[in-house]
Protein backbone atom coordinates (compact mmCIF):
# COMPACT_ATOMS: atom_id res chain seq x y z
CA UNK A 1 0.00 0.00 0.00
CA UNK A 2 1.22 3.50 -0.86
CA UNK A 3 -0.03 6.69 0.79
CA UNK A 4 0.71 10.03 -0.89
CA UNK A 5 -0.25 13.36 0.68
CA UNK A 6 -1.55 15.58 -2.11
CA UNK A 7 -2.85 18.48 0.01
CA UNK A 8 -2.00 19.89 3.43
CA UNK A 9 -3.27 23.44 3.85
CA UNK A 10 -4.40 24.60 7.28
CA UNK A 11 -6.80 21.95 8.50
CA UNK A 12 -7.45 20.46 5.05
CA UNK A 13 -5.93 17.11 4.15
CA UNK A 14 -6.07 15.11 0.92
CA UNK A 15 -4.41 11.71 0.51
CA UNK A 16 -4.07 9.37 -2.45
CA UNK A 17 -4.18 5.70 -1.46
CA UNK A 18 -2.90 2.96 -3.80
CA UNK A 19 -3.41 -0.74 -3.02
CA UNK A 20 -2.07 -3.28 -5.56
CA UNK A 21 -4.58 -5.50 -7.35
CA UNK A 22 -2.54 -8.46 -6.12
CA UNK A 23 -3.40 -7.63 -2.51
CA UNK A 24 -7.09 -7.61 -3.37
CA UNK A 25 -6.74 -10.88 -5.28
CA UNK A 26 -5.16 -12.48 -2.21
CA UNK A 27 -8.06 -11.29 -0.06
CA UNK A 28 -10.50 -12.70 -2.63
CA UNK A 29 -8.76 -16.08 -2.57
CA UNK A 30 -8.92 -16.14 1.26
CA UNK A 31 -12.59 -15.17 1.08
CA UNK A 32 -13.34 -17.95 -1.41
CA UNK A 33 -11.41 -20.51 0.60
CA UNK A 34 -13.47 -19.69 3.65
CA UNK A 35 -16.67 -19.75 1.59
CA UNK A 36 -15.72 -23.11 0.06
CA UNK A 37 -15.51 -24.69 3.50
CA UNK A 38 -19.02 -23.46 4.36
CA UNK A 39 -20.88 -23.55 1.03
CA UNK A 40 -23.76 -25.97 0.67
CA UNK A 41 -24.68 -26.01 -3.02
CA UNK A 42 -26.94 -28.56 -4.67
CA UNK A 43 -24.94 -31.00 -6.80
CA UNK A 44 -21.72 -30.66 -4.81
CA UNK A 45 -20.51 -32.34 -1.65
CA UNK A 46 -19.76 -30.00 1.30
CA UNK A 47 -16.32 -28.46 0.89
CA UNK A 48 -15.95 -29.73 -2.69
CA UNK A 49 -17.43 -26.83 -4.66
CA UNK A 50 -14.84 -25.66 -7.24
CA UNK A 51 -13.47 -22.19 -6.49
CA UNK A 52 -14.16 -21.18 -10.08
CA UNK A 53 -17.83 -22.00 -9.64
CA UNK A 54 -17.96 -20.02 -6.39
CA UNK A 55 -16.34 -17.03 -8.08
CA UNK A 56 -18.88 -17.21 -10.88
CA UNK A 57 -21.73 -17.23 -8.40
CA UNK A 58 -20.42 -14.96 -5.63
CA UNK A 59 -17.28 -13.30 -6.97
CA UNK A 60 -18.76 -9.84 -7.62
CA UNK A 61 -20.57 -9.77 -4.28
CA UNK A 62 -17.41 -10.92 -2.50
CA UNK A 63 -15.24 -8.32 -4.25
CA UNK A 64 -17.68 -5.53 -3.37
CA UNK A 65 -17.52 -6.54 0.28
CA UNK A 66 -13.72 -6.76 0.17
CA UNK A 67 -13.45 -3.30 -1.41
CA UNK A 68 -15.75 -1.75 1.19
CA UNK A 69 -13.92 -3.35 4.11
CA UNK A 70 -10.48 -2.53 2.66
CA UNK A 71 -11.33 1.16 2.17
CA UNK A 72 -12.82 1.42 5.66
CA UNK A 73 -9.87 -0.33 7.36
CA UNK A 74 -7.28 1.55 5.32
CA UNK A 75 -8.88 4.92 6.06
CA UNK A 76 -8.90 4.23 9.79
CA UNK A 77 -5.33 2.88 9.83
CA UNK A 78 -3.91 5.76 7.80
CA UNK A 79 -5.45 8.36 10.12
CA UNK A 80 -4.13 6.54 13.20
CA UNK A 81 -0.63 6.25 11.72
CA UNK A 82 -0.62 9.98 10.98
CA UNK A 83 -1.83 10.73 14.56
CA UNK A 84 -4.57 12.95 13.20
CA UNK A 85 -8.12 13.50 14.41
CA UNK A 86 -10.60 14.05 11.56
CA UNK A 87 -13.40 16.51 12.35
CA UNK A 88 -15.85 14.34 10.39
CA UNK A 89 -15.72 10.97 8.65
CA UNK A 90 -13.24 11.31 5.70
CA UNK A 91 -14.78 11.55 2.24
CA UNK A 92 -13.77 8.86 -0.24
CA UNK A 93 -13.55 9.53 -3.96
CA UNK A 94 -13.50 6.40 -6.12
CA UNK A 95 -14.75 6.99 -9.68
CA UNK A 96 -17.38 4.46 -10.77
CA UNK A 97 -15.50 3.52 -13.93
CA UNK A 98 -12.41 2.73 -11.87
CA UNK A 99 -14.48 0.67 -9.43
CA UNK A 100 -15.67 -1.58 -12.28
CA UNK A 101 -12.08 -2.34 -13.35
CA UNK A 102 -11.05 -2.97 -9.73
CA UNK A 103 -14.01 -5.31 -9.20
CA UNK A 104 -12.91 -7.26 -12.27
CA UNK A 105 -9.34 -7.47 -10.94
CA UNK A 106 -7.98 -5.44 -13.87
CA UNK A 107 -6.73 -2.43 -11.88
CA UNK A 108 -5.16 -1.45 -8.57
CA UNK A 109 -7.40 0.08 -5.92
CA UNK A 110 -6.66 3.79 -6.06
CA UNK A 111 -8.83 6.32 -4.28
CA UNK A 112 -8.69 9.85 -2.87
CA UNK A 113 -9.38 10.56 0.79
CA UNK A 114 -10.20 14.11 1.96
CA UNK A 115 -10.92 15.40 5.45
CA UNK A 116 -10.44 18.29 7.86
CA UNK A 117 -8.42 17.69 11.00
CA UNK A 118 -9.43 19.07 14.36
CA UNK A 119 -7.49 22.21 15.34
CA UNK A 120 -4.84 22.00 18.05
CA UNK A 121 -5.07 24.59 20.83
CA UNK A 122 -4.04 25.03 24.45
CA UNK A 123 -6.61 24.96 27.23
CA UNK A 124 -6.73 28.30 29.04
CA UNK A 125 -6.55 28.48 32.83
CA UNK A 126 -10.25 28.97 33.45
CA UNK A 127 -9.61 28.90 37.20
CA UNK A 128 -8.95 32.61 36.75
CA UNK A 129 -12.39 33.29 35.26
CA UNK A 130 -14.49 35.61 37.43
CA UNK A 131 -18.15 34.57 37.28
CA UNK A 132 -20.95 36.41 39.06
CA UNK A 133 -23.85 34.18 40.05
CA UNK A 134 -27.12 36.11 40.51
CA UNK A 135 -29.17 34.52 43.28
CA UNK A 136 -32.77 35.33 44.14
CA UNK A 137 -33.75 35.03 47.78
CA UNK A 138 -37.30 33.76 47.93
CA UNK A 139 -39.33 35.99 50.25
CA UNK A 140 -42.28 34.62 52.21
CA UNK A 141 -44.46 37.13 50.37
CA UNK A 142 -43.57 35.50 47.05
CA UNK A 143 -44.64 32.11 48.37
CA UNK A 144 -47.87 33.57 49.76
CA UNK A 145 -48.64 35.17 46.39
CA UNK A 146 -48.11 31.88 44.56
CA UNK A 147 -50.32 30.02 47.05
CA UNK A 148 -53.01 32.67 46.59
CA UNK A 149 -52.80 32.15 42.80
CA UNK A 150 -53.26 28.41 43.32
CA UNK A 151 -56.30 29.11 45.47
CA UNK A 152 -57.68 31.45 42.80
CA UNK A 153 -57.27 28.75 40.15
CA UNK A 154 -59.12 26.31 42.40
CA UNK A 155 -62.01 28.62 43.19
CA UNK A 156 -65.32 26.71 43.37
CA UNK A 157 -68.16 28.01 41.18
CA UNK A 158 -71.91 27.67 41.78
CA UNK A 159 -74.49 27.91 39.01
CA UNK A 160 -76.54 31.13 39.09
CA UNK A 161 -79.68 32.25 37.28
CA UNK A 162 -78.74 35.88 36.79
CA UNK A 163 -76.66 37.71 34.19
CA UNK A 164 -72.91 37.17 33.94
CA UNK A 165 -70.72 39.76 35.61
CA UNK A 166 -67.03 40.28 36.31
CA UNK A 167 -65.57 37.27 38.14
CA UNK A 168 -68.28 34.84 36.98
CA UNK A 169 -67.45 31.74 34.97
CA UNK A 170 -69.24 31.39 31.65
CA UNK A 171 -69.56 27.98 30.00
CA UNK A 172 -70.32 28.33 26.30
CA UNK A 173 -70.05 26.93 22.81
CA UNK A 174 -68.56 29.18 20.15
CA UNK A 175 -67.54 29.14 16.50
CA UNK A 176 -65.13 31.73 15.16
CA UNK A 177 -65.25 32.97 11.57
CA UNK A 178 -63.18 35.30 9.42
CA UNK A 179 -64.92 36.68 6.33
CA UNK A 180 -67.69 34.17 7.01
CA UNK A 181 -65.36 31.15 6.99
CA UNK A 182 -64.61 29.09 10.12
CA UNK A 183 -60.92 28.89 11.01
CA UNK A 184 -58.86 26.19 12.76
CA UNK A 185 -58.73 26.49 16.55
CA UNK A 186 -61.69 28.88 16.67
CA UNK A 187 -64.33 26.51 18.00
CA UNK A 188 -65.26 24.82 21.27
CA UNK A 189 -68.41 23.06 22.48
CA UNK A 190 -67.85 23.56 26.22
CA UNK A 191 -65.38 26.40 26.57
CA UNK A 192 -65.10 28.04 29.98
CA UNK A 193 -64.03 31.61 30.64
CA UNK A 194 -63.81 33.59 33.88
CA UNK A 195 -64.82 37.15 33.04
CA UNK A 196 -62.01 39.56 33.84
CA UNK A 197 -59.27 36.93 33.55
CA UNK A 198 -57.98 38.33 30.25
CA UNK A 199 -57.58 34.84 28.78
CA UNK A 200 -59.38 35.52 25.50
CA UNK A 201 -58.87 38.05 22.72
CA UNK A 202 -59.21 41.66 23.93
CA UNK A 203 -62.85 42.74 23.76
CA UNK A 204 -64.29 39.21 23.86
CA UNK A 205 -64.98 38.95 27.60
CA UNK A 206 -66.60 42.36 27.87
CA UNK A 207 -69.27 41.37 25.34
CA UNK A 208 -70.31 38.39 27.48
CA UNK A 209 -71.16 40.59 30.45
CA UNK A 210 -74.92 40.64 31.03
CA UNK A 211 -75.65 37.38 29.18
CA UNK A 212 -77.60 34.55 30.84
CA UNK A 213 -77.74 30.80 30.26
CA UNK A 214 -79.44 30.13 26.92
CA UNK A 215 -78.54 33.50 25.41
CA UNK A 216 -76.92 33.68 21.98
CA UNK A 217 -74.74 36.45 20.66
CA UNK A 218 -72.31 37.26 17.84
CA UNK A 219 -69.11 38.57 19.43
CA UNK A 220 -67.05 40.72 17.08
CA UNK A 221 -63.37 41.27 17.84
CA UNK A 222 -60.05 42.01 16.17
CA UNK A 223 -57.03 39.76 16.66
CA UNK A 224 -54.02 41.79 17.91
CA UNK A 225 -51.37 42.67 15.33
CA UNK A 226 -48.80 40.69 17.34
CA UNK A 227 -51.03 37.61 17.75
CA UNK A 228 -48.80 34.47 17.75
CA UNK A 229 -50.71 32.82 14.88
CA UNK A 230 -49.56 34.94 11.96
CA UNK A 231 -52.50 33.93 9.73
CA UNK A 232 -54.92 35.47 12.30
CA UNK A 233 -52.90 38.50 13.42
CA UNK A 234 -54.69 41.81 12.84
CA UNK A 235 -57.80 40.23 11.32
CA UNK A 236 -61.43 40.90 12.25
CA UNK A 237 -63.36 37.87 13.48
CA UNK A 238 -66.94 37.07 14.50
CA UNK A 239 -67.77 34.36 17.07
CA UNK A 240 -71.21 32.74 17.24
CA UNK A 241 -71.64 32.24 21.00
CA UNK A 242 -74.27 30.28 22.94
CA UNK A 243 -74.10 30.54 26.74
CA UNK A 244 -74.71 27.21 28.46
CA UNK A 245 -74.12 28.16 32.09
CA UNK A 246 -73.23 31.14 34.27
CA UNK A 247 -71.60 30.36 37.61
CA UNK A 248 -70.58 32.69 40.45
CA UNK A 249 -67.30 32.25 42.36
CA UNK A 250 -67.40 30.83 45.85
CA UNK A 251 -65.15 31.62 48.79
CA UNK A 252 -61.77 29.93 49.28
CA UNK A 253 -60.09 29.74 52.68
CA UNK A 254 -56.38 29.05 52.47
CA UNK A 255 -55.84 26.59 55.31
CA UNK A 256 -54.93 22.95 55.96
CA UNK A 257 -58.30 21.81 54.60
CA UNK A 258 -57.62 23.61 51.32
CA UNK A 259 -54.20 21.89 51.08
CA UNK A 260 -55.80 18.53 51.83
CA UNK A 261 -58.18 19.11 48.93
CA UNK A 262 -55.10 19.27 46.71
CA UNK A 263 -53.89 15.93 48.08
CA UNK A 264 -51.35 17.39 50.53
CA UNK A 265 -51.09 16.85 54.27
CA UNK A 266 -51.05 20.50 55.33
CA UNK A 267 -50.78 24.13 54.29
CA UNK A 268 -47.14 24.16 55.40
CA UNK A 269 -46.44 21.28 52.99
CA UNK A 270 -48.08 23.23 50.17
CA UNK A 271 -45.91 26.25 50.94
CA UNK A 272 -42.83 24.04 51.05
CA UNK A 273 -43.61 22.64 47.59
CA UNK A 274 -44.35 26.09 46.19
CA UNK A 275 -41.07 27.45 47.58
CA UNK A 276 -39.21 24.53 45.97
CA UNK A 277 -40.85 25.22 42.62
CA UNK A 278 -39.92 28.91 42.77
CA UNK A 279 -36.35 28.07 43.73
CA UNK A 280 -36.15 25.58 40.86
CA UNK A 281 -37.50 28.15 38.40
CA UNK A 282 -35.04 30.84 39.41
CA UNK A 283 -32.28 28.25 39.82
CA UNK A 284 -32.62 27.40 36.12
CA UNK A 285 -32.44 31.08 35.23
CA UNK A 286 -29.36 31.52 37.41
CA UNK A 287 -27.74 28.52 35.74
CA UNK A 288 -28.52 29.95 32.31
CA UNK A 289 -26.96 33.29 33.24
CA UNK A 290 -23.82 31.72 34.76
CA UNK A 291 -23.33 29.37 31.81
CA UNK A 292 -23.67 32.25 29.36
CA UNK A 293 -20.95 34.19 31.21
CA UNK A 294 -18.65 31.18 31.14
CA UNK A 295 -19.17 30.54 27.43
CA UNK A 296 -18.67 34.23 26.63
CA UNK A 297 -15.32 34.19 28.44
CA UNK A 298 -14.25 31.05 26.56
CA UNK A 299 -15.30 32.67 23.28
CA UNK A 300 -13.22 35.75 24.12
CA UNK A 301 -10.14 33.60 24.80
CA UNK A 302 -10.22 31.49 21.64
CA UNK A 303 -9.80 32.30 17.99
CA UNK A 304 -8.63 29.46 15.76
CA UNK A 305 -9.35 28.06 12.30
CA UNK A 306 -12.44 25.89 12.18
CA UNK A 307 -12.91 22.70 10.14
CA UNK A 308 -14.75 23.93 7.05
CA UNK A 309 -17.11 20.98 6.60
CA UNK A 310 -17.96 20.88 10.29
CA UNK A 311 -18.79 24.58 10.17
CA UNK A 312 -20.91 24.15 7.02
CA UNK A 313 -22.80 21.29 8.64
CA UNK A 314 -23.57 23.40 11.72
CA UNK A 315 -24.56 26.42 9.63
CA UNK A 316 -26.99 24.29 7.60
CA UNK A 317 -28.66 23.17 10.85
CA UNK A 318 -28.93 26.77 12.10
CA UNK A 319 -30.16 28.15 8.78
CA UNK A 320 -32.72 25.38 8.32
CA UNK A 321 -34.18 26.30 11.71
CA UNK A 322 -34.30 29.98 10.70
CA UNK A 323 -36.15 29.18 7.48
CA UNK A 324 -38.63 26.91 9.29
CA UNK A 325 -39.32 29.59 11.92
CA UNK A 326 -39.87 32.26 9.28
CA UNK A 327 -42.17 30.01 7.26
CA UNK A 328 -44.19 29.05 10.34
CA UNK A 329 -44.57 32.70 11.37
CA UNK A 330 -45.15 33.85 7.78
CA UNK A 331 -42.29 36.35 8.04
CA UNK A 332 -39.85 37.64 5.42
CA UNK A 333 -36.34 39.07 5.76
CA UNK A 334 -37.83 42.44 4.90
CA UNK A 335 -40.15 42.12 7.90
CA UNK A 336 -37.04 41.73 10.05
CA UNK A 337 -35.38 44.82 8.49
CA UNK A 338 -32.62 42.75 6.89
CA UNK A 339 -31.76 40.82 3.73
CA UNK A 340 -31.13 37.12 3.25
CA UNK A 341 -27.40 37.73 2.72
CA UNK A 342 -27.13 39.86 5.85
CA UNK A 343 -29.07 37.29 7.87
CA UNK A 344 -26.84 34.47 6.61
CA UNK A 345 -23.74 36.42 7.64
CA UNK A 346 -25.13 36.91 11.15
CA UNK A 347 -26.21 33.30 11.57
CA UNK A 348 -22.86 32.08 10.24
CA UNK A 349 -21.25 33.90 13.17
CA UNK A 350 -23.58 31.98 15.48
CA UNK A 351 -22.57 28.70 13.81
CA UNK A 352 -18.88 29.63 14.16
CA UNK A 353 -19.32 30.33 17.87
CA UNK A 354 -21.19 27.06 18.41
CA UNK A 355 -18.54 25.00 16.61
CA UNK A 356 -15.64 26.77 18.34
CA UNK A 357 -17.14 26.41 21.82
CA UNK A 358 -18.14 22.83 21.09
CA UNK A 359 -14.54 21.97 20.22
CA UNK A 360 -13.23 23.75 23.31
CA UNK A 361 -15.68 22.05 25.68
CA UNK A 362 -14.97 18.69 24.08
CA UNK A 363 -11.23 19.16 24.52
CA UNK A 364 -11.63 20.21 28.16
CA UNK A 365 -13.82 17.19 28.82
CA UNK A 366 -11.40 14.79 27.10
CA UNK A 367 -8.33 16.20 28.84
CA UNK A 368 -10.05 15.83 32.23
CA UNK A 369 -11.60 12.41 31.55
CA UNK A 370 -15.19 13.60 31.90
CA UNK A 371 -17.60 10.83 30.96
CA UNK A 372 -21.34 10.36 30.55
CA UNK A 373 -22.31 7.27 32.51
CA UNK A 374 -24.65 4.59 31.19
CA UNK A 375 -27.04 5.47 34.01
CA UNK A 376 -27.13 9.15 32.98
CA UNK A 377 -27.75 8.24 29.35
CA UNK A 378 -30.44 5.74 30.31
CA UNK A 379 -32.20 8.38 32.42
CA UNK A 380 -32.12 10.85 29.51
CA UNK A 381 -33.50 8.16 27.20
CA UNK A 382 -36.41 7.40 29.53
CA UNK A 383 -37.15 11.13 29.89
CA UNK A 384 -37.26 11.38 26.11
CA UNK A 385 -39.49 8.31 25.76
CA UNK A 386 -42.00 9.76 28.23
CA UNK A 387 -42.52 12.71 25.89
CA UNK A 388 -44.30 10.38 23.45
CA UNK A 389 -47.17 8.68 25.31
CA UNK A 390 -48.50 5.70 23.42
CA UNK A 391 -45.33 5.44 21.30
CA UNK A 392 -42.88 4.57 24.05
CA UNK A 393 -41.59 1.32 22.55
CA UNK A 394 -41.11 2.76 19.06
CA UNK A 395 -39.16 5.75 20.41
CA UNK A 396 -37.09 3.54 22.70
CA UNK A 397 -36.17 1.20 19.82
CA UNK A 398 -35.34 4.16 17.55
CA UNK A 399 -32.74 5.52 19.95
CA UNK A 400 -31.36 2.12 20.86
CA UNK A 401 -30.80 1.25 17.19
CA UNK A 402 -29.55 4.67 16.09
CA UNK A 403 -26.15 5.66 17.45
CA UNK A 404 -26.39 9.18 16.02
CA UNK A 405 -29.73 9.74 17.75
CA UNK A 406 -28.31 8.36 20.99
CA UNK A 407 -25.36 10.72 20.66
CA UNK A 408 -27.83 13.63 20.48
CA UNK A 409 -28.98 12.67 23.99
CA UNK A 410 -25.45 12.25 25.28
CA UNK A 411 -24.13 15.59 23.96
CA UNK A 412 -26.11 18.00 26.24
CA UNK A 413 -25.35 15.83 29.31
CA UNK A 414 -21.65 15.90 28.47
CA UNK A 415 -21.71 19.66 27.92
CA UNK A 416 -23.39 20.31 31.29
CA UNK A 417 -20.86 18.08 33.08
CA UNK A 418 -17.96 19.97 31.49
CA UNK A 419 -19.56 23.29 32.49
CA UNK A 420 -20.00 21.99 36.06
CA UNK A 421 -16.33 20.98 36.14
CA UNK A 422 -15.22 24.42 34.98
CA UNK A 423 -17.46 26.26 37.43
CA UNK A 424 -15.98 24.27 40.31
CA UNK A 425 -12.56 25.68 39.43
CA UNK A 426 -13.61 29.19 38.36
CA UNK A 427 -13.92 32.10 40.77
CA UNK A 428 -17.69 32.18 41.26
CA UNK A 429 -19.19 34.78 43.57
CA UNK A 430 -22.86 35.03 44.52
CA UNK A 431 -24.78 38.29 44.19
CA UNK A 432 -28.25 38.66 45.64
CA UNK A 433 -30.71 40.12 43.12
CA UNK A 434 -34.45 40.57 42.85
CA UNK A 435 -36.43 38.28 40.60
CA UNK A 436 -37.04 41.22 38.25
CA UNK A 437 -33.29 41.86 37.97
CA UNK A 438 -32.60 38.19 37.23
CA UNK A 439 -35.35 38.05 34.62
CA UNK A 440 -33.92 41.16 32.97
CA UNK A 441 -30.39 39.67 32.88
CA UNK A 442 -31.65 36.44 31.31
CA UNK A 443 -33.79 38.37 28.81
CA UNK A 444 -30.75 40.42 27.77
CA UNK A 445 -28.72 37.22 27.31
CA UNK A 446 -31.45 35.72 25.15
CA UNK A 447 -31.68 38.89 23.07
CA UNK A 448 -27.92 38.88 22.54
CA UNK A 449 -28.02 35.21 21.61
Amino acid sequence: MQVTETLSEGLKRELKIDIPAGDLATKLEDYMADLKSKANIKGFRPGKVPVGHLKKMYGRQAMAEILSNTIQETTQNVVEERSERPALTPEIDLPEEDAEKIMAGDADLSFKMTYDVLPVFEIVDFAGFDIERPVVEIADEEVETQVADIAKNNTPFDTKDGAAEDGDRVTMSYLGKIDGEAFDGGADENGQLVLGSGQFIPGFEEQLTGLKAGDEKVVEVNFPEDYPAAHLAGKAAAFDVEVKEVAAPGEVTIDDKFAEGLGLESLDKLKEIVRGQIESQFGQMTRQRVKRQLLDKLDDHYSFELPEKLLESEFEIVWRQVEEDMKRNEKTFEDEDTTEDEAKAEYRKIAERRVRLGLVLSEIGEKNDIQVTDEELQRALYDRVRQFPGQEQQVFDYYKNNQQALASLRAPIYEEKVVDFMLELANVTDKTVTKEELEKLVAEDEEDA
